[in-house]
């Protein structure tokens, strides 16, 4: 009986951890539909901020360890190669989920409306993960080209896919997804291409405008798109100086 209270007290703070995250996200849509985006993203990194202060401050004093500079200090402890392995296994989580997602809806509801959230699901979180990057890099207004290729480096893909940046000129630059692993592991299960270009189509558009209002997004070749094997997708951004 012991045994059975702590697994429901554990599953009960759990529980807690993902009503407060669904809380934030609805306060974040909530106040983006009446006011925008522009006061909604302002809105959240200020709410952010101050609330991870609060909430790790008050998880610090249960669990016993020290909070610096906002960060617990376990974090701060760790060797780089275990900071490494935990930010990748933190990435292939976000993987993972926005996979359940996804196969929860194709098997109960089809394909098409899969496809369909999908698709507007990377709508929006493209420009949030770009607000974010240009936030935590300070990567400036009207950064181009240049601040792109930053952005890009620190997307969640680039820390369990292998991807490179190509410049044609100091006006466009072609950006590689060499290897992805949502591809690979279809490929070794003998599975043929996911055909991910209508999300893409989204995806690195809504992220490169949210870098930079002037860049725009073409792509060379996305699945169902033949692709050499050296790369699944590539896409060019470019700036018009007209």
């Amino acid at each position: 009986m012991e045994d059975k209270r702590k697994k429901e007290r554990a599953e009960y703070a759990i529980d807690i951890i993902h009503r407060t995250v669904m809380h934030h996200f609805l306060w974040f849509s909530e106040v983006r539909h009446q006011m925008g985006d522009d006061i909604a993203y302002e809105t959240l990194h200020r709410v952010f901020e101050k609330s991870l202060e609060i909430q790790m401050k008050k998880i610090g004093r249960v669990l016993d360890f020290e909070i610096k500079e906002g960060i617990p200090l376990p974090l701060l402890s760790l060797e780089e190669k275990k900071m490494e392995n935990l930010i990748e296994a933190l990435s292939l989580n976000w993987i993972a989920n926005d996979g359940i997602w996804f196969q929860d809806v194709e098997f109960e509801h089809g394909m098409n409306d899969a496809k369909r959230c999908n698709d507007s699901c990377w709508s929006n979180f493209s420009p949030f993960e770009a607000r974010s990057i240009k936030k935590l890099l300070d990567i400036p207004e009207h950064s181009g080209l240049t601040g792109l290729e930053q952005a890009l480096g620190s997307r969640l893909y680039s820390n369990v896919n292998i991807q490179s940046v190509v410049w044609e000129n100091e006006n466009s630059l072609i950006f590689q997804m060499n290897k992805c692993w949502v591809q690979e592991k279809r490929k070794a299960r003998g599975l043929d291409d996911y055909p991910c270009k209508s999300a893409g189509l989204v995806e690195y558009a809504y992220f490169a405008r949210e870098i930079d209002k002037r860049i725009k997004t073409e792509c060379i070749g996305c699945p169902p798109d033949n692709h050499p094997d050296d790369w699944y997708c590539a896409w060019r951004f470019y700036i018009d100086e007209q």
